[in-house]
């Protein structure tokens, strides 16, 4: 049995008391939050509630990883890649369930570095690990170099708070490669190798941690210095708005399923998992502690200084970014600048319903996309505009409509 010393617990929080629901729609929907979609969540059905998510999903990575070992040997080395891909992301997702630096974490982590070694060697590109050092600590990302022979532009990703470096993207449908442009998905603090290593996430240290990556980053011959652009997906894109407003060397920016409204409601409103995780993100010793950390994260200041042309994405019920505060933000922002609305649906939205995949959502290459145009210098056509995404129309069709609420015609 192996030990389980840890080198901190999370603070009780109020939320716990919540526990037992959250087992029950862990158990009835498969998820531990986003229950607004269709359809069972992707945790086995073996499992019935959260504690026992990192066994199960560990028990699933190792049978993955042993299939791409397999794969491997007999030197079927793209399928083994698929494996080994598969293996990293199922244990990143059983390592995130655990809420404090123990033996099971550490194992989990490094089961999902020793696989990503893998799917390294194995891609058809490479993928260079990058160790930044950052005010006495190190971040971590990892660089996935597109294969051209000129400086080529950068897409700087940072991940929500559920995910990890390895995750994104999948190394055989390459987003950002496809395109002729780079990519740096980033551990930031609090998040993946930084947790690993004891640095938290502060109010204002992922920002700076960013900047100090993107320093080294456009230093590299590959890199098109000029033409760095940020795609921040889901809670990262509220870190992304921090470091867009603070670093005024990113050419263009997206804020992807945007979380920069008041952090009340994914605290507060929202599955009890946020508010357990960020006592661990941020390594609060109390729920007051917490609790000023959150009032404390409001972008209503910096979202202003945002300088570079970017697109803001949002659902129109994500319960996480209630409307009317994505339009404050968005309006008093000053840089060229688009929204778009999905209409009728809530966290994770996308263009393909039901037929999304999680590694090719077009919410990657959308981005992708977007970021390309803007630093290849096409301008945005309507720059303070929305585009109000009813289902069937995307945002490059020529009739969207530009409303803001379902009742205008």
């Amino acid at each position: 049995m192996p030990d389980q010393k840890s080198s901190q617990r999370n603070p009780r929080l109020a939320r716990d008391g919540q526990q037992w629901v959250f087992d029950k729609l862990i158990n009835d929907t498969g998820r531990v939050f986003h229950y607004q979609q269709a359809g069972r969540g992707r945790l086995p059905a073996n499992v019935k509630m959260h504690s026992m998510i990192s066994q199960h999903l560990g028990q699933n990575a190792r049978k993955l990883e042993k299939l791409a070992k397999a794969e491997a040997a007999a030197g079927n080395d793209v399928t083994a890649l698929e494996f080994f891909f598969d293996a990293t992301n199922a244990f990143c997702h059983a390592q995130h369930t655990v809420f404090e630096v123990n033996d099971e974490k550490q194992y989990l982590h490094s089961s999902a570095l020793r696989c990503y070694d893998e799917v390294r060697r194995l891609a058809p590109y490479t993928i260079e690990k990058l160790d930044v050092p950052f005010e006495g600590s190190t971040v971590s990302g990892y660089l996935h170099l597109a294969n051209t022979t000129e400086p080529a532009p950068l897409i700087f990703f940072i991940p929500g708070c559920d995910m990890t470096k390895e995750m994104v993207p999948h190394p055989l449908y390459n987003f950002a490669a496809q395109r002729g442009m780079h990519l740096f998905s980033f551990d930031g603090p609090g998040v993946g190798e930084s947790n690993l290593r004891k640095l938290r996430v502060t109010t204002d240290n992922y920002e700076r941690a960013a900047s100090a990556a993107l320093t080294v980053l456009l230093d590299r011959p590959e890199v098109d210095e000029s033409k760095a652009g940020l795609y921040s997906l889901s809670f990262g894109s509220y870190w992304g708005a921090r470091f867009a407003a603070t670093d005024h060397r990113l050419a263009a920016s997206v804020l992807m399923w945007a979380s920069i409204a008041d952090k009340y409601y994914l605290f507060e409103e929202e599955s009890p998992r946020y508010k357990q995780l960020f006592a661990f993100l941020t390594g609060a010793e109390s729920e007051e502690e917490l609790d000023t950390f959150r009032e404390q994260m409001g972008l209503e200041e910096l979202i202003t200084q945002i300088e570079c042309p970017t697109l803001v994405t949002v659902g129109q019920y994500d319960p996480r970014g209630p409307l009317r505060e994505i339009f404050d933000l968005y309006d008093s922002m000053t840089s060229s600048r688009e929204l778009w609305v999905y209409q009728d649906q809530h966290h994770n939205t996308n263009m393909k319903g039901s037929f999304a995949t999680q590694w090719a959502g077009d919410h990657h290459s959308m981005a992708a996309d977007w970021l390309k145009a803007r630093m290849s210098g096409t301008s945005i056509e309507k720059s303070g505009g929305t585009k109000w995404l009813a289902a069937g129309t995307g945002p490059n069709d020529a009739g969207v409509s530009t409303k803001r609420s379902w009742f205008d015609d």
